[in-house]
């Protein structure tokens, strides 16, 4: 690998903003960072002159299922590939693929996919393992997920699952259904992360489990119960349970639509940057022209509709997936959440690498992966760099 310096920009640290800052890398990892430009330069060197740009840690996106006209769950490694190389171009250094809902068979074949793209993929987003989203879901709160798939957690299955594939970092599920306490601790016990997700528990059963390894709060507020009312008495729901917790980790589709501006107010104002990890939770239509999509498989997915800035069924009774993408997350939670800058990129970038345990990434420190993203006060990305290389440049 040949050495890098960025320089001439605003480089977003760990505790704060450094101007007229430069940013050193050798081999791959942050080697030094300082003010002004160096006058020792090695001659082999990739010199990239910021023009006052921020430079920040590369935006890592803990759930997303698709972008730029492919969804995870075809299956392919076209697919995979296609959805890293779309979210690169919007400062998404590392993400993590996510499913759907499906069979197992369907299930089995985006894990092989993944476990064949990532051995290729040096063109886009680096892939940081897979995200199972479902099928143990309440199926009052499916969103948009195929309710002929939704199901309880089976033993048989989620074991035979877990020992196919050592790519699965995360899984989601609701802790209320029948077996899903068991399920939680047998995820936790092969140090998966567990998240509570398409859920109408209340707050006694995600405390229950929390306890038992439930941490995480999948999209907060999308397929999520709020206060409920059960023979006159009053219940307080998941979401509640998400601020009453307060080691509870929770991700956002800050995208102004599926949580909008006052929403996403409160939930900064009670969680803070340093338990909300901002999510695209993006499909296939990300990256593309508004218009008809397929929420999930090219083949067996839902028909959507694109627009107003996000995906719904097409009679519009739901959202059907954001078409979001990393930089409009951090612009949206700046102009809508009211949040600053340094908070905000924090929620794309440290908050989600801590939850997920990538200790070599999220903030950007000597000996840490040299993962960066260049953009400009309105969060438009110039540069996007994995690992000292320039994967995308904007013309």
């Amino acid at each position: 690998m040949s050495s890098l310096l960025i320089y001439n920009g605003k480089l977003i640290g760990a505790s704060g903003i450094l101007e007229n800052a430069y940013l050193y890398a050798r081999d791959g990892v942050i080697y030094d960072i300082g003010v002004d430009k160096p006058t020792d330069i090695d001659e082999d060197i990739v010199l990239i002159d910021a023009e006052g740009l921020y430079i920040s840690p590369g935006f890592i996106d803990m759930h997303v299922h698709g972008g730029g006209g492919h969804d995870f769950m075809d299956g392919t490694v076209a697919a995979f590939l296609g959805v890293a190389e779309t979210h690169v171009r919007y400062g998404t250094t590392a993400l993590s693929p996510t499913t759907l809902t499906s069979t197992t068979e369907a299930l089995f074949q985006t894990l092989d996919a993944y476990k064949a793209a990532k051995e290729i993929n040096t063109k886009g987003a680096q892939f940081v393992g897979v995200h199972l989203e479902g099928p143990y879901f309440a199926l009052s709160q499916k969103g948009a997920q195929d309710p002929k798939y939704i199901r309880h957690p089976d033993p048989e299955e989620y074991e035979k699952i877990l020992a196919y594939s050592d790519d699965i970092v995360r899984w989601s599920a609701a802790p209320e259904l029948p077996g899903a306490i068991e399920f939680g601790r047998y995820v936790k016990s092969k140090g998966k992360i567990l998240a509570l997700a398409h859920t109408d528990a209340v707050y006694e059963e995600v405390q229950a489990g929390f306890d038992n390894g439930y941490t995480l709060a999948t999209h907060f507020y999308s397929a999520m119960s709020g206060i409920t009312r059960r023979n006159a008495y009053r219940y307080a729901g998941a979401v509640e349970a998400g601020y009453l917790i307060d080691e509870m980790d929770i991700e956002i589709i800050a995208d102004g639509i599926h949580v909008p501006s006052p929403l996403l107010r409160l939930v900064f104002k009670i969680k803070g940057a340093n338990r909300i990890a901002l999510i695209t939770d993006a499909m296939r239509a990300a990256g593309m022209p508004e218009g008809e999509s397929i929420l999930g498989a090219k083949q067996e997915g839902t028909k959507v509709i694109v627009e107003d800035g996000v995906a719904k069924l097409l009679d519009r009774s739901a959202f059907a997936g954001s078409v979001a993408t990393a930089d409009r997350l951090v612009r949206t939670m700046i102009q809508e959440g009211y949040v600053s800058l340094f908070d905000s990129v924090k929620m794309m970038t440290s908050t989600p690498a801590r939850i997920m345990g990538l200790d070599s990434k999220g903030y950007l420190a000597i000996g840490m992966d040299a993962d960066i993203v260049l953009f400009d006060d309105d969060i438009r990305v110039a540069v996007t760099i994995i690992a000292g290389e320039v994967r995308y440049q904007a013309h």
